[in-house]
């Protein structure tokens, strides 16, 4: 089934479809499909123009089927990282562990994942997009080779999906699409997405850039590198995966594990640019003057599509096109509409407690002349400093009186808690860093020792 619906105000709803009834007539898109979600549901839907481009054709609606290209590789990274979560894989492993017989398998599965694997970025046969692919000894017949050093840079490879679909299908002993739809497809209810079109779906197609002429783009099987991009969704079942993506994982995936997902691996650096979009584990993610978003673009001939959802709010969009090209990324609009037009409530502050632990070591401190300030925060994890912030970082309880550092320059570091002969609280070790109550404090163990003379 697909997410629930919950209303936003009628005006709301207004300004949204207007905005995809602006993207349909000016991008010159023979039809339109998007929605919104929040808290959980999808909260609108909409749709602008027909199916087949035809000016009498069927209206394209929330329903409508569109082909959502590379958002395919989403499901194959969530899968792949499920065998990671069950014990059965390690992101450093080397492909060849899980896959033999192909020239790039020193490469790691987090390197396909993230991208950085340096693998080639296409097929070496005709462009695969608009052909039926063959089986994984057909694509790797040459081997597929690696263009750039392993680990060096963003380099996008469709062929390294096509290697984890592979993956896939090897470990759990079906196809990695079987797998797709019987581990994440089914459990999310999401019946409307599915290989190759099932019902009510548009015709791919391409628009001419000089004149208003449309023209039919095959439709086909992607074979072995139908893991990069051969899924077909439609808005109300794809806004489940957007849930999912906004932090209501289920039982599908542990909301650490996509939390690590996450996590930029590789920025997309162009010379003479500053960077703003990153790849993490499966998910790209951009950094829009300040606002962290999550998501992926697909496109194959004949259609286009997005998904992207604002990590903090948990707000996200979906939209798809049935153009080869001409829609620009207008998700992010859909969400900062919603956003600007119906804020969310901060959650109210309420009083969460905390451990004596916690308790006992919060206030000032100084690691050397630097002043800093530990917090107890209502979750019950510390907070040293301003967390992002210079070296302010989170930190949590490991039980034993201990704490681990779990973002920025701290992150997986530890953080004990030293005590005098009386069992009180005498300094924190952080790192090897020494955080006295005093600067400098002579009373305490400070790695070089004190100058005898004191501050003067």
């Amino acid at each position: 089934m697909p997410p629930p619906r919950i209303e936003i105000d009628p005006s709301t709803a207004r300004a949204l479809s207007q905005r995809i009834a602006v993207e349909q007539k000016e991008s010159r898109l023979p039809s339109v499909a998007a929605g919104v979600t929040r808290k959980g549901a999808l909260v609108w839907a909409d749709a602008r123009g027909t199916v087949d481009g035809r000016a009498d054709g069927v209206a394209a609606d929330p329903d409508t089927q569109y082909r959502i290209g590379s958002i395919t590789k989403t499901f194959v990274a969530v899968a792949v990282m499920r065998l990671r979560d069950e014990g059965r894989v390690d992101l450093d492993d080397r492909v060849e562990d899980h896959v033999t017989g192909t020239d790039f398998g020193r490469v790691t599965i987090a390197q396909l994942l993230s991208h950085a694997s340096g693998l080639q970025a296409e097929t070496d046969g005709p462009w695969w997009e608009r052909t039926t692919g063959g089986d994984w000894s057909d694509l790797t017949s040459p081997s597929p080779v690696q263009r750039l050093r392993a680990g060096r840079r963003y380099h996008y490879s469709n062929v390294g999906y096509g290697a984890l679909g592979e993956l896939l299908a090897r470990a759990h002993g079906i196809p990695w699409h079987e797998v797709v739809a019987r581990d994440l497809l089914a459990p999310l209810g999401m019946t409307r997405t599915t290989t190759r079109p099932d019902g009510k779906a548009a015709q791919g197609l391409a628009v001419h850039p000089f004149a208003d002429l449309l023209l039919a783009e095959p439709e086909h099987d992607g074979g072995a590198m139908a893991p990069a991009g051969q899924l077909w969704s439609t808005v109300e079942d794809l806004a489940r995966w957007a849930v999912l993506l906004g932090g209501d994982t289920g039982d599908i995936l542990r909301p650490d594990t996509l939390d690590e997902m996450l996590e930029p691996q590789v920025v997309s650096d162009l010379p003479g640019q500053a960077w703003t979009s990153a790849h993490g584990l499966g998910w790209q993610v951009w950094n829009h003057e300040g606002t962290r978003y999550a998501g992926h673009g697909g496109s194959m001939p004949g259609f286009l599509a997005g998904l992207q959802v604002d990590v903090e709010s948990g707000d996200g969009a979906v939209w798809f096109a049935n153009s080869t090209t001409g829609m620009k990324p207008f998700g992010r609009d859909l969400v900062t509409m919603l956003g600007e037009r119906e804020p969310l409530e901060p959650a109210p502050w309420h009083s969460g407690g905390s451990s004596a632990d916690a308790i006992e070591i919060v206030g000032i401190w100084h690691w050397g002349p630097a002043v800093t300030i530990v917090r107890a925060m209502g979750d019950g994890d510390l907070a040293l400093g301003v967390p992002g912030e210079g070296r302010g970082a989170r930190f949590r309880s490991v039980g034993d009186g201990s704490w681990v550092g779990l973002d920025g320059y701290y992150a997986g570091e530890p953080l004990r808690v030293v005590r005098d002969e009386a069992g009180s609280v005498s300094h924190l070790d952080l790192a090897s860093f020494r955080y006295t109550r005093l600067p400098y404090d002579p009373a305490r163990d400070i790695p070089g020792g004190v100058d005898d003379a004191g501050w003067r």
